[in-house]
């Protein structure tokens, strides 16, 4: 089995910051990452990418054989990739072995909660390499500053949980320059545990621009209520703490964590629904001595 995050979110959210912010984290506590970019409109990567989709498809030359904009050209690109998804498999099958893989797909938000193409691409690669992969949807922390666009991130994090099918953590990034677009209306917890919404529907209630259309906004709380399914962890990439914290979630959710470890059902039911105090120098040790046993054992036979 082959672990990684597939990383999604709005334009500005942060995404090709956190890939880079999270692989230098998971180099630090023992891991071999590789970071794959799929977003074609991406030309000034401040990684070291394994894969590159530039290599199979650019942008700009789409955009301008086919005079399309960014968005269809972006739509195009995808379309493109899922055709020619063997390419991205044989360029990932030499990481398969050791590597951990971080995703970075392009940041229009149609491609994950409208369009198939993105979500056939990781499909297939799921099915094809035996990939666990956790999508980290990216959310810029200052949109709690306004309860409208508020509102329009859960819609679209729960689009988005409901398209894509993968286990899924939404991330209210940027979180340590929150409190730079003003004061919240409600504490941080409100936000991330996406308390009763009725509270905000209050305040759009107050902005005469937003009380117009009040029932509307009435109306797409109680379809966020009734799924019940968003809910937001936060992340200062600059911070490890932060960083770990966040990792530690997502090994829970693709079962990282219980790689390498023979145990009963019981003991991984304890593990799965225990605290986040994972112990990353532990395992990291734990797994490596699992990945030569098992060398030993292939070569064995």
């Amino acid at each position: 089995m082959v672990f990684g995050q597939v990383v999604i979110g709005p334009p500005g959210s942060g995404k090709t910051t956190y890939c880079n912010g999270m692989s230098q984290f998971l180099k630090l506590i023992g891991r071999k990452v590789a970071v794959i970019n799929l977003d074609p409109a991406n030309d000034a990567l401040p990684y070291e990418c394994a894969v590159n989709i530039e290599d199979l498809i650019k942008l700009n030359d789409v955009m301008m054989e086919h005079s399309l904009g960014p968005n269809g050209g972006l739509v195009y690109c995808m379309d493109y990739l899922e055709k020619n998804v063997d390419w991205l498999q044989a360029k990932l099958e030499p990481l398969l072995k050791d590597h951990y893989l971080l995703f970075d797909f392009p940041g229009q938000v149609e491609l994950f909660f409208l369009h198939s193409n993105a979500k056939s691409v990781i499909m297939k690669l799921i099915k094809k390499l035996n990939l666990r992969l956790t999508a980290v949807h990216l959310v810029d922390s200052h949109l709690c500053n306004d309860p409208g666009k508020y509102v329009s991130a859960l819609l679209l994090s729960l689009s988005t949980m409901l398209h894509l099918e993968l286990p899924h953590i939404n991330v209210l990034s940027k979180i340590d320059l929150i409190e730079s677009y003003g004061k919240l209306g409600f504490n941080l917890d409100f936000y991330t545990d996406v308390q009763d919404l009725s509270y905000l529907q209050n305040l759009l209630a107050q902005d005469r621009y937003s009380s117009k259309y009040r029932k509307l906004t009435k109306e797409l709380c109680d379809v966020i209520d009734d799924f019940g399914l968003v809910n937001f962890t936060t992340l200062d990439i600059q911070d490890k703490e932060s960083v770990g914290n966040l990792v530690k979630l997502i090994d829970k959710t693709n079962g990282y964590i219980f790689a390498g470890i023979e145990a009963s059902a019981v003991e991984f039911s304890k593990i799965a629904v225990g605290p986040l105090d994972w112990d990353y120098y532990r395992v990291a040790a734990v797994q490596e001595k699992y990945m030569k046993d098992d060398e030993n054992f292939d070569d064995s036979d």
